[in-house]
């Protein structure tokens, strides 16, 4: 596969139909969806959660994660949506943060379970196996997009990137990491251990609110750890301070957060 990515060249569209354009962003952003709502229904009778309501909650997510993932990725970039507002709307190119899709997650989930009086943690821990899941899958976005990749390298499974979507100081460099690859691959990983830590825990009835708080913190924990590493070698333009680029910052916001709800779980969940 990797020899393949070496020299394979990326094209956006999908296919096109008449007036009709499929991306291949937006199919895996889709399928990633797909993927993660089959995984959570399926865990949600051994949380003892009705089907019905994590159908509601899994609307209200896709919808406030996709707008919290493109409004987090507008206030990064304003100078640029100043000048282009038509392009506001154009997520098939790209454009969803991930951190601002978690935290509109997380706030959707937390409103969500104090009107149904369902633990916080409980949905929380419900979601983010399959979230890691859609993770791994919707990076490939990335790559068809030809963005968010990494610096140029010589490695044999560098990608090549096409002139127009190279950096102006990067334009006569060809091949650069596959920085969607390593997230893709490190998502996949992080989804396999949470959903052997559910199977886990449900075999041995384990499953309780302070697991619940756990599980959470572990996929928080993982997934920024990842997100902090893969940043030393990613190239897109992002704020800075003290020499961190601000994924980085959140990112070890998210750490601190999640080690303390580790070790005082009872100041941050309660039986509803």
């Amino acid at each position: 596969m990797f020899n393949f990515l070496h020299y394979f060249s990326p094209q956006p569209i999908l296919f096109s139909f008449g007036p009709l354009t499929v991306y291949w962003y937006g199919f895996f952003v889709v399928l990633g969806m797909i993927v993660a709502l089959s995984l959570t229904f399926h865990l949600a009778k051994y949380y003892h959660l009705r089907r019905e309501t994590i159908f509601d909650l899994s609307f209200w997510l896709i919808i406030g994660g996709l707008l919290g993932a493109r409004l987090y990725d507008i206030g990064l970039n304003l100078p640029y949506y100043f000048q282009h507002p038509w392009q506001t709307l154009a997520i098939w190119k790209g454009g969803l943060a991930i951190h601002g899709g978690i935290i509109a997650g997380l706030l959707i989930i937390y409103f969500f379970s104090r009107r149904q009086k369902i633990n916080f943690w409980k949905l929380s821990a419900l979601i983010v196996p399959g979230l890691a899941f859609a993770q791994a899958i919707g990076r490939w976005g990335n790559y068809f997009n030809q963005e968010l990749f990494g610096r140029p390298t010589n490695l044999p499974w560098g990608i090549p990137v096409n002139p127009l979507n190279r950096p102006a100081e990067y334009i006569a460099n060809r091949f650069f990491h596959p920085t969607f690859l390593y997230e893709s691959l490190g998502c996949l990983a992080i989804g396999s251990i949470l959903l052997a830590a559910n199977v886990y825990l449900i075999r041995r009835q384990k499953l309780n609110e302070r697991r619940y708080v756990w599980l959470t913190a572990l996929y928080m924990i993982l997934y920024s750890i990842l997100r902090f590493s893969l940043e030393f070698i990613r190239i897109d333009a992002t704020p800075s301070w003290l020499g961190l680029r601000w994924p980085q910052i959140i990112s070890l916001a998210i750490i601190i957060f999640s080690v303390a709800i580790i070790f005082n779980p009872h100041v941050f969940y309660k039986k509803n």
